[in-house]
């Protein structure tokens, strides 16, 4: 099973930008899917970006499209996701995931995760 690790993030500005990177080993990479979902503080975790494995479908909630951005690495087994004008209800932590197959939206349907990385955004 693919092991995954998250990097980047931290404390921004309101209307400030900041990636995130995840670094996958131990699986074949090309064959899975990837998302980027975000857990912020007292709620559940929500979905924010996926693509496929060729990266040529993406996929974006309404709440953060043209906002955020996925993008992979195949040659390096690794995603990112960058965003843009950061608003503070972005505050959360920001977790990668990866399935076998095709990109869907919803948390239990992956099989790996990231172990999070704190995104605080400051008003």
């Amino acid at each position: 099973q693919v092991q995954l690790v998250e990097s980047g993030g931290g404390w921004v500005q309101a209307g400030g930008s900041v990636g995130l990177t995840c670094a996958a080993s131990g699986g074949n990479f090309f064959n899975h899917a990837m998302a980027w979902f975000r857990q912020p503080p007292g709620k559940g975790r929500e979905f924010v970006a996926a693509i496929n494995r060729r990266g040529g479908q993406k996929y974006n909630p309404d709440s953060v499209k043209g906002r955020f951005n996925i993008s992979r690495d195949n040659a390096k087994d690794t995603i990112y996701l960058q965003m843009k004008s950061l608003e503070p209800s972005d505050t959360a932590v920001y977790y990668c995931a990866a399935r076998y197959g095709i990109i869907v939206t919803s948390a239990g349907e992956y099989e790996a995760w990231g172990q999070g990385t704190q995104v605080t955004v400051s008003s």
